[in-house]
């Protein structure tokens, strides 16, 4: 019994012992969970904590380019490495089958549907053209379709194209097909485009010095064919000349030193720029591409501030029938539409730039050519203030002919205006160009990055200069540019004068009865271009 008590009393020690321990080394959350004392010592809060931490070392990171070093780059951008196998050739040397790709040649029939043109034409890119054959079995070129074309064909389909006199009903014709879906093929609208340059073929084994001059005196694309026979074996075109000289500058240095100097030292480009106000509707800059001949249009402020770029190969954005409102909708529209197509399906979130100062080097202007494969860069001053007045009134529906959708330069030489008769489809229905403000327009990404318009740099500029510092001869490119001019203002005034001399009433009566079966004809299918009554 002493033994069991004895036992008892050492395991109740033992226990006490091990209690106390525990309770001489508790944790230190046992010890949070009781209540400070008011005597103990005050606590750095976390905030106090964070005024005494180091600063970030990206608040004393010193700029990794300085503004010097940064101007170099924009006059003198880097290239790709050129290809070693022109190192130390004269340029003059190369042949054009060294330079072209044999699988960028795509071919149509004259019988394939413009629709399936249209599709290959879209689908497949640079060279942005497709050759016409008579059979599948032939390589022999006798015609091409590119975007100038589509545009026309566009221009036809929705009423707004000028035919002459005697191809006003076969033109109806063409336009009540597309609008019905019906298939149309090439062979029938070959003559809608109007103003084609000629079908220009160098053979394959021909020189850079012949093609140069070619370009530089205002073609846009060389054919090139095998050797002793007219089958097709590659494209040429400004750009892809361009841009050849470009990323081999190193091995050319008759070219390679004109890289450096100032546009304004160089004389490049012309005074003459046809634009557009950015309030004014989409179909007035397709017009004006198609009448004058020209690849691209500067969109401006009431200011004469470069605000965007619209060119015949956004037209590619139109070709489905639920995107033919955007014909009645603002260019700046327009604009913001082309933006977010390069988001959707290049990826790309950067807005494209194109233009450039007097100031700009040769280097940086070609570079930007390349990059954003523009065939023009418009040259701009300073820029304007922003308007705090209203925007440009919007066209008002009517059968009269409207204010002229071309913005001529003030103080610049150019051709007159052309007034062209009011689209009667934006009359009949009622729509007009969305009236836009001045703080929407200088709110545009490029708005604040441009200046005023003053000139205009082409590929044909560049290449007639890189001609004429190698000792060539090209032909001036300003003559092509008034003679293109010149038929075009006497089609325009052959068209005008017609409709001057019959009755407003009579001008109503031809176009009424194409909107009379727009009206009650069936929905568009196929390309889908009608003159649908959209938004």
């Amino acid at each position: 019994m002493t033994e069991r008590n004895h036992s008892a009393d050492t395991k109740n020690a033992s226990l006490s012992s091990s209690t106390s321990s525990i309770g001489r080394n508790a944790p230190p959350a046992l010890k949070m969970g009781s209540a400070p004392s008011p005597h103990s010592s005050h606590r750095s809060s976390f905030a106090e904590h964070m005024r005494g931490a180091p600063t970030s070392p990206r608040a004393s990171r010193q700029p990794s380019l300085t503004q010097q070093a940064l101007q170099e780059l924009l006059n003198n951008p880097p290239t790709k490495g050129g290809d070693s196998k022109f190192q130390g050739r004269d340029w003059k040397t190369v042949r054009l089958r060294e330079i072209v790709d044999p699988e960028l040649v795509r071919f149509v029939e004259y019988d394939t549907s413009v629709e399936d043109a249209t599709s290959i034409l879209v689908k497949n890119g640079a060279p942005n053209v497709v050759l016409l054959r008579e059979d599948t079995n032939s390589r022999h070129a006798v015609g091409t379709f590119d975007y100038s074309d589509l545009n026309a064909y566009l221009l036809l389909v929705v009423g707004l194209a000028q035919p002459e006199e005697r191809d006003i009903a076969s033109f109806d014709e063409l336009a009540r097909k597309g609008r019905e879906g019906k298939p149309i093929p090439l062979k029938d609208v070959k003559e809608v485009g109007g103003n084609k340059e000629p079908l220009i073929t160098l053979d394959e084994n021909t020189d850079l010095c012949k093609a140069i001059e070619v370009f530089g005196s205002g073609i846009h694309r060389i054919l090139v064919v095998e050797e002793g026979s007219q089958n097709v074996v590659g494209i040429l075109t400004q750009l892809r000349l361009v841009k050849f000289f470009w990323e081999n500058r190193s091995s050319f240095p008759a070219v390679n030193q004109l890289y450096p100097q100032l546009i304004k030292d160089l004389d490049l480009g012309s005074k003459t720029v046809m634009a557009i106000n950015g309030d004014k509707p989409l179909a007035a800059a397709l017009e004006l591409m198609n009448n004058e001949g020209v690849s691209s249009l500067p969109v401006l402020d009431a200011q004469n501030n470069v605000i965007g770029n619209i060119s015949q190969v956004d037209v590619r954005l139109l070709t489905k029938s639920t995107s033919l409102p955007l014909l009645r909708s603002s260019c700046i529209h327009f604009i913001s539409v082309i933006l977010s197509e390069r988001g959707v399906n290049d990826g790309k979130d950067s807005f494209p730039v194109f233009h450039v100062n007097p100031y700009s080097t040769l280097a940086h202007t070609v570079a930007k050519l390349v990059a954003t494969r523009s065939h023009r860069m418009w040259i701009v001053d300073a820029p304007s203030p922003a308007s705090s007045g209203p925007s440009t009134p919007a066209i008002t529906p009517a059968i009269v002919v409207p204010p002229s959708p071309i913005t001529p330069l003030p103080g610049l030489a150019g051709p007159t205006p052309v007034t062209s008769t009011a689209p009667t489809h934006l009359a009949a229905t009622g729509a007009v160009a969305p009236s836009i403000s001045a703080s929407a327009i200088s709110a545009m990404p490029g708005a604040s990055l441009s200046g005023r318009l003053s000139g205009v740099i082409s590929l044909t500029d560049i290449l007639n200069l890189f001609a004429r510092a190698s000792g060539l001869n090209p032909h001036d490119p300003d003559e092509a540019r008034r003679a293109r001019r010149r038929s075009s203002s006497s089609s325009m005034r052959r068209s005008m004068d017609s409709s001057r001399s019959e009755s407003i009433s009579a001008i109503a009566g031809r176009r009424s009865s194409v909107s009379e079966r727009e009206k009650n004809g069936p929905a568009p299918q196929g390309l889908g271009i009608s003159r649908g009554r959209g938004p």
